[in-house]
């Protein structure tokens, strides 16, 4: 591939995908830890390590990894914690050209996964994924997001250094675009929209515009070819515990997640049940720049910008009947009673935001149980708020 014919510049030799060259070495460091090893187990019961570890050091490079190791399991993944995975939008993404997928973001480790597998399986390429380094608790985690296509977010910076990571990271995914042809995913915000209110930061847009060989703001986005990706799981298995997270921070403003939370977090967005999962790709945001001036002033373009990938994301959520029910149990209406939902489906939403409060590990009163499931409730009714918002229709 083009991709590893191109030399990596040294400024980010510690935050990009490890080149096919490097692979072999990267793989016989990440075979020989034990955690990689029992992680490997637990995900494919029934494997024989000597054996998966062979296919491992066969490997030559990112794309067959993602092909010969990845693809298999997220397959094998998909038939077990989903009803089916699909994605639309796809003739948005045009063969030969690279964008910077940018979507709203809902699990931690498969939104970008599953993004890919469905590209995989619509003949697209796959796309570099952009992590943050609090995720990488332990270096073997590096390692393999490294070989997996991920270039890396430092979120660790002090505020001195914030500005040299903002230009780094900036410069990479440029680079990645104009030089080595490959398309990113990014998230729109940092971290999880825990509500489902999802919004782009405008720090991430000042960021992404910072780098690049472009003169202008307006020049230096439009290369990157923003491409607003829509992701909708019908059920979020880590619901409860970002009610629990609600209520945590509820009662103690200082509340932050530990290392063991984001671990359990990872953990159970992966094995959890999902539903029907649903990827829209929405068209390009510089189809909107070509409709406006290059001298439109930063601030104006920023606007103009935020507005028109959040508005291409809530337009294009694929709506389920929770949604429905849990906008109507918000709301305390019944709108969506005969057009949504039916009265079983109803009953069936409330039973199940029950069982999974029930998975809470706190101590909590009548009144905390409430909340965390008025909390629930709003998660997934904001999908369908936010998509009537932008559809003009009268709530």
């Amino acid at each position: 591939m083009i991709t590893d014919e191109i030399k990596i510049p040294e400024e980010f030799a510690d935050v990009c995908p490890f080149s096919d060259e490097e692979f072999g070495v990267q793989v016989a460091h990440l075979v020989e830890e034990p955690m990689f090893r029992r992680v490997v187990e637990y995900a494919m019961p029934g494997v024989q390590y000597e054996a998966f570890k062979a296919k491992m050091l066969s490997l030559k490079g990112k794309d067959e990894f993602q092909m010969e190791i990845m693809r298999p399991y997220l397959e094998t993944l998909v038939g077990k914690t989903t009803s089916g995975l699909t994605i639309g939008g796809v003739d948005n993404y045009e063969i030969g050209k690279s964008y910077t997928f940018i979507s709203n973001h809902r699990d931690i480790v498969l939104d970008a996964c599953f993004l890919n597998l469905g590209l995989i399986k619509e003949d697209r390429p796959t796309t570099e994924v952009a992590i943050g380094n609090n995720l990488l608790i332990y270096d073997w985690i590096s390692i393999l997001v490294r070989l997996n296509k991920s270039f890396i977010v430092k979120r660790d910076l002090t505020s001195h250094q914030r500005l040299e990571g903002a230009m780094q990271l900036s410069n990479y995914v440029h680079f990645a675009i104009s030089k080595k042809k490959e398309s990113v995913w990014i998230a729109q915000r940092e971290g999880r929209a825990k509500d489902s209110d999802d919004r782009t930061q405008e720090s991430l847009l000042k960021m992404l515009g910072m780098g690049g060989e472009e003169k202008s703001f307006y020049a230096r986005i439009k290369e990157l070819n923003l491409l607003p990706l829509s992701i909708s799981y019908e059920y979020d298995p880590n619901d409860y515990l970002k009610a629990k997270e609600f209520l945590m921070k509820k009662n103690d403003d200082s509340f932050k997640k530990s290392q063991e939370d984001d671990l359990l977090s990872m953990s159970t967005g992966i094995t959890g049940y999902k539903g029907h999962v649903h990827f829209e790709i929405a068209p390009c945001v510089s189809i909107k720049l070509d409709t406006i001036s290059p001298e439109t002033g930063r601030a104006e373009l920023l606007n103009i910008i935020k507005t028109e990938v959040d508005n291409s994301i809530h337009r294009s959520y694929r709506i389920y009947p929770c949604n429905y029910i849990a906008y109507d149990l918000v709301n305390g209406t019944e709108e969506y009673a005969n057009n949504g939902y039916t009265t079983e489906e109803k009953a069936a939403f409330i039973e199940y935001v029950d069982r999974q409060l029930d998975k809470v590990d706190l101590e909590v009163t009548e009144e905390d149980r409430a909340y965390m499931r008025d909390m629930i409730y709003m998660m997934y009714s904001n999908p369908l708020k936010n998509k009537l918002n932008v559809l003009n229709v009268k709530q």
